[in-house]
């Protein structure tokens, strides 16, 4: 009796070892894939790595999430409330530049990243100025500009004589989210039907926007507003204003006397109710010359970063908030 219950046990103890075995086995399969290839389960499902997209400033970073949506993970150069024109970068960052999937950037806009890219080989790169039409900067800055760049830190502020800021007109963000499809497309071209439509509803968001503007600012009592520095060219141009600047295109260059006694002239003679001033630099200077003059002040963001102050989560509000206070200050019907 005694060999039968050993040997009865001991086939128990085996079978129970062997759907350990098995198990074991099934849960530890994946584990055998060689490193960077897709599992049969993970290619009938459709799942990837996240491709890594490197954007130099939000505008850039709103369009690429919302191209890209799940199927990329994006990286911003610019901290959140950083100033992006003075933006220096770690190596990590620069590093990033070559190894990042897509890399969208705007030439001539953040030196940095220039003289990175001199030294860095994307695997594909998006350069918006590239594609879209950059423009003079605004009349009467140009005398500002040459003065700084006689400056010492004039290698690292040169812009030459163009306007950089090409978002704040809405069809320049759509045309710069269908390179960023096309891109993207090439890299994944498994995904292009989901890039497609994710392109596709942005383009739609930024026609409503753009009408909105459209329709909103038509009916202007005043045509010139007063801003902080030269950032609103494109959207001026596109919408029928006229913008005067107290700085150039570098925001964090002190006026001159002159130019602020030309500014307060012309508010004088053009009507102007408001004097506005953005979320990433000082106030100093706008709310000093509203108070001369007896004017409001409010915001006007140029959308180079996202914070806690601005108003709205994302470009379309942020964007919808500018026309807000437009159309307050220049008395549009």
């Amino acid at each position: 009796m005694i060999p039968m219950t050993f040997s009865f046990r001991s086939a128990a103890v085996a079978l129970t070892a062997a759907v350990s075995l098995t198990a074991l086995a099934a849960c530890s399969s994946p584990a055998a894939t060689p490193s960077g290839t897709t599992t049969p389960a993970e290619a009938s499902s459709g799942q990837a790595a996240p491709l890594v997209v490197a954007v130099a400033f939000y505008p850039f970073q709103f369009v690429a999430e919302r191209v890209g949506g799940n199927l990329v993970t994006v990286e911003n150069l610019t901290a959140p409330g950083a100033e992006p024109h003075d933006l220096e970068l770690a190596p990590q960052q620069v590093a990033l530049l070559s190894t990042a999937d897509l890399v969208v950037i705007q030439h001539g806009f953040q030196p940095a990243v220039d003289t990175a890219l001199e030294q860095a080989t994307p695997k594909h790169l998006v350069d918006t100025a590239s594609f879209l039409q950059l423009h003079p900067a605004a009349a009467g800055d140009e005398e500002e500009d040459a003065d700084h760049e006689e400056g010492e830190d004039s290698h690292d502020h040169d812009h030459g004589a163009l306007d950089p800021h090409t978002w704040l007109d809405p069809t320049n963000v759509a045309s710069i989210a269908e390179h960023v499809r096309d891109a993207l497309i090439e890299e994944r071209p498994d995904a292009a039907d989901t890039l497609k439509a994710n392109t596709q509803k942005l383009l739609d968001d930024l026609s409503t926007l753009d009408g909105e503007f459209t329709s909103g600012l038509a009916t202007c009592k005043v045509k010139t507003f007063v801003t902080s520095h030269a950032a609103f060219g494109y959207l001026a141009e596109r919408y029928g204003l006229e913008q005067v600047a107290i700085r150039g295109v570098e925001p964090d260059v002190e006026p001159s006397a002159a130019r602020i006694a030309e500014v307060q002239q012309i508010a004088k003679e053009q009507g102007i109710t408001t004097i506005f001033f953005e979320t990433l630099v000082s106030p100093v200077v706008s709310e000093s010359i509203a108070g001369d003059l007896g004017l409001k002040t409010d915001v006007l963001d140029p959308l180079e970063g996202i914070t806690a102050e601005s108003r709205g989560t994302d470009y379309l509000e942020v964007m919808r908030s500018n026309l807000a206070s437009l159309r307050t200050a220049n008395q549009c019907a």
